[in-house]
C-alpha cells in the first residue's frame, strides 16, 4: 500500500511502526458550531482509511479529538450567555448525529482538551526544561528558531516565515514567529490552575499532547485537511519532536479543499453549508458517495448538480442489491457455483484492493464497484445458482462496506417497516386499496418505495 507523505512529498510504502498495528490520530472538530461540508471531507476519508486497514486485517486505534477550548467557543457562549463547557457539549452531542447520519463511525477515543490539561501542562513544562518554552507574566510561547527543521512539513524556509510573520503585531513574543502553548486566564474565560499560574492550553498543543497519551510519542499517520498543514500541524511537529527527540508522525496524510459551485468555501461569500443545512435536501449518505467520487487529495466541486448525480448512483447501489437479494431468495440450490463466475468475481476483490493501495483511490474503487454491478446485471438472472448470486452478494457487500456505503437490510428495514410492508400485502389481497395506498405513502416517507411487479413486490431505498 502505497500513500502519498506529505512530509516527503511523495507516495510512500505504508510500512506500520508494529506489524498487524495502525496508531492514528486525525485532527476533529472545534466544537462551536454545526460542522460544514469542508469538515466533513476529512472525517470520510480517515474514515474510510481506517475501514480499509481493518479490511486488510490490521488493528487501527483511531484517535480522533474534539476541540472544546478556543476563542470561537469562549465568544459563541458570551454571546449566548452561558458557559463554553456548555456549548461544547452541544455541539459535540450534534456532531455525532452529522458523523452517525455519513456513516463515519466513532474513533477509538475521542479526547476532548478539558480532559486532558495535566498532559498538556506536562508537555509544556517539558519544552520548558529543554530550552524550546520561554514563560512571560504567565504566557508560555514556543521558541519557533530554537527547534532544527521548523517548516519541514509545509516546505517553507524560515526566513520565508519571519518575512510573513513581521507584519504582525509582536506583542510581548521574543519573535514573531513564536507561537503559544498556555495563554494567561483573562476574565470571563475558563482556566486551569499551572506552574505559569491560571490560563488555559494554545490551540496547537492539545494534539501533541493527546496523540503522545494515548497512542504514545512516535504514530504511524497523522491526517486532517489541507488547511492544517501550517502552521497547525508544523507546529505540532515542533512541539513533539522538541519534547520526545525522535519522530512524531511517519505519515501525514492531507484531503484537498472543497469549492462551492467552482469558487472557494467562504462564510464572506456566502457559499458556505453545514451538513445539517445539506441534510434537509437528501441523505447524508449521498453526501459521503459524493466525496468519494473523487481522489482525497484532489479539490472538489460541491453543486447541488453534482449532489444529485451522487444520489441517482447510491440508488443504482441499492437497486442493485435489491435485484440480488431477490434472485437469490426465488433461486433453486443445488447447482453449484460457476468457476468462471467465481474466478471474475477475485478480479474485483483484486482491482478494488489495487485502487485502495494506490494512495486511496476511492474514485476508481467506487469505479470497481460499478463494474461489478454491472457485470452482475448482464451474468445474472432467475435461472442463475443461488450459489453464484449469493457470491456476487459477498463480493458486493465487502467492498460497499469498506467505503462505507449501502446499508444492508437489516439495518435499513426496521420491525416496523417489515410490518408495514406485510400490512399493505393484506390490504391488497383485502381489495381494501385505499389503505393499501396509504400504507405506500408512508414507508415513502421513509424512503421506502415498493414496486408491484409479477415476481411480486420489490422495494428501494429512496435518498
Amino acid at each position: 500500500m502505497k500513500l502519498y507523505n506529505t512530509l516527503t512529498n511523495k507516495k510512500d510504502t505504508f510500512v506500520p511502526i508494529e506489524e498487524g498495528k495502525v496508531k492514528m490520530y486525525v485532527c476533529g472538530p472545534t466544537v462551536y458550531n454545526y460542522f460544514h461540508i469542508g469538515n466533513a471531507r476529512p472525517f470520510i476519508i480517515f474514515d474510510v482509511l481506517r475501514r480499509y486497514f481493518e479490511y486488510c486485517g490490521y488493528q487501527v486505534d483511531y484517535i480522533q479529538n474534539f476541540t472544546d477550548v478556543d476563542d470561537k467557543i469562549i465568544k459563541k457562549a458570551n454571546e449566548e450567555s452561558s458557559s463554553s463547557q456548555e456549548v461544547a457539549d452541544r455541539y459535540i452531542a450534534e456532531y455525532f448525529k452529522d458523523a452517525d447520519a455519513l456513516g463515519v463511525r466513532r474513533a477509538s477515543v475521542h479526547p476532548k482538551v478539558s480532559e486532558n490539561i495535566e498532559s498538556i501542562i506536562d508537555l509544556i513544562k517539558s519544552l520548558e526544561k529543554k530550552g524550546l518554552a520561554y514563560n512571560i507574566d504567565g504566557n508560555v510561547y514556543f521558541s519557533v528558531k530554537k527547534f532544527n527543521g521548523y517548516g519541514k512539513l509545509s516546505k517553507q524556509p524560515l526566513d520565508d516565515l519571519e518575512s510573513g510573520a513581521r507584519v504582525e503585531i509582536c506583542g510581548e513574543k521574543k519573535d514573531p514567529l513564536d507561537f503559544a502553548l498556555w495563554k494567561k486566564h483573562r476574565p470571563g474565560e475558563p482556566h486551569w490552575d499551572s506552574p505559569w499560574g491560571p490560563g488555559r492550553p494554545g490551540w496547537h498543543i492539545e494534539c501533541s499532547a493527546m496523540s503522545c497519551r494515548y497512542l504514545g510519542e512516535t504514530i504511524d499517520i497523522h491526517g486532517g485537511g489541507q488547511d492544517l498543514i501550517f502552521p497547525h500541524h508544523e507546529n505540532e511537529i515542533a512541539q513533539s519532536e522538541g519534547a520526545h527527540g525522535k519522530q512524531f508522525a511517519n505519515y501525514w496524510i492531507h484531503n484537498g479543499y472543497i469549492n462551492i459551485n467552482n469558487e472557494k468555501m467562504s462564510k464572506s461569500k456566502g457559499n458556505f453549508f453545514t451538513v445539517r443545512d445539506i441534510a434537509k435536501e437528501v441523505d447524508l449518505e449521498v453526501v459521503r458517495l459524493f466525496m468519494l467520487s473523487a481522489h482525497y487529495r484532489s479539490p472538489v466541486n460541491f453543486s447541488r448538480e453534482l449532489l444529485m448525480q451522487s444520489k441517482a448512483a447510491l440508488e443504482r447501489l441499492y437497486n442493485a442489491r435489491s435485484n440480488m437479494t431477490y434472485l437469490i431468495e426465488n433461486a433453486e440450490e443445488g447447482q453449484g457455483p460457476s468457476d468462471k463466475w467465481i474466478e471474475a468475481l477475485g478480479k474485483f476483490r483484486e482491482d478494488f484492493k489495487s485502487a485502495m493501495d494506490d494512495d486511496i483511490n476511492t474514485a476508481e474503487a467506487l469505479a470497481v464497484i460499478f463494474d461489478l454491478v454491472r457485470e452482475s446485471n448482464t451474468k445474472l438472472d432467475r435461472n442463475s445458482s443461488k450459489e453464484d448470486l449469493e457470491a456476487a452478494l459477498v463480493v458486493f457487500d465487502e467492498l460497499t462496506d469498506v467505503l462505507g456505503i449501502v446499508k444492508k437490510e437489516e439495518e435499513l428495514l426496521e420491525e416496523d417497516i417489515e410490518k408495514l410492508i406485510q400490512k399493505r400485502q393484506d390490504a391488497r389481497k383485502n381489495k381494501d386499496f385505499k389503505l393499501s395506498d396509504e400504507i405506500r405513502d408512508e414507508l415513502k416517507e421513509k424512503g421506502i418505495v415498493l414496486e408491484d411487479t409479477r415476481e411480486g413486490v420489490k422495494w428501494k431505498k429512496v435518498n
